[in-house]
């Protein structure tokens, strides 16, 4: 995107990242309430500058009643656009974003593009060479499942890359499905815990041309529903 847009490929079902998924320790997490429903994601602590960002903004209302303006079927749902408060029916988003990027803070192998993940859209390399995160746009994975001669085309393109596809995230990607071509570019930040069913209900509404929904799908509003101790922390420490 300027426009924060997410790479999508040709080869490009509730579920958490395994690695999150083992987590006991109390997580940051959010409540995004939509017009089609809520999703509650989990923040990482892994990913600091992000996790707080996110928690800043959410607790300003920066969110609350932008759209999911970029969708893309078995692929991602796109949002926090600000521009897209006052958008009229087909107008062109994704250009909108707050006055700051946010250095990449990218966690393979731990954490991938799994189906759920939350990361941070951005623009693209040629403008962005340092892969910086947008300040406030964020995107929820959807994908799909892969086949193992899909996957061992993409672990190739990766090496070139110098990003290394692990064997846990090999079986990952065919069991629960996601969109690999994106690791190792954009930070990933957290996972939803519950609603994945509502990011799949979007994912298959009707899109325009620019892949923004026909009718609006809008955020009610975010909610911090609890902060983890690292970000309390951070929390005092900024005051």
């Amino acid at each position: 995107m300027k426009r924060l847009l997410i790479l999508l490929i040709v080869l490009l079902p509730t579920l958490c990242i395994p690695a999150l998924a083992k987590k006991k320790d109390k997580r940051s997490i959010v409540r995004i309430e939509t017009t089609m429903g809520d999703i509650r994601v989990a923040l990482l602590d892994e990913a600091p500058r992000h996790r707080d960002n996110f928690l800043k903004l959410v607790e300003s209302g920066h969110y609350d009643g932008t759209l999911f303006h970029r969708v893309i079927n078995k692929f991602m749902i796109q949002g926090g656009d600000p521009d897209s408060k006052t958008a009229v029916p087909n107008q062109m988003l994704g250009d909108g974003d707050v006055d700051y990027t946010l250095a990449p803070e990218f966690l393979i192998p731990e954490y991938y593009h799994i189906r759920g993940a939350l990361a941070a859209a951005r623009e693209s390399d040629d403008v962005n060479p340092e892969q910086r995160s947008s300040g406030s746009q964020f995107y929820i994975v959807t994908g799909k499942k892969f086949g193992p001669s899909s996957l061992r085309e993409v672990r190739s393109k990766q090496e070139a890359d110098g990003i290394e596809m692990s064997a846990q995230m090999f079986e990952d990607y065919q069991q629960y499905g996601g969109a690999p071509h994106l690791d190792g570019k954009y930070t990933i930040f957290g996972q939803v815990i519950e609603g994945m069913d509502v990011a799949e209900k979007i994912q298959t509404v009707k899109t325009n041309a620019f892949d923004r929904p026909i009718e609006d799908i809008k955020v009610i509003r975010m909610t911090v529903e609890q902060r983890s101790k690292a970000a309390q922390q951070a929390q005092k420490s900024a005051k």
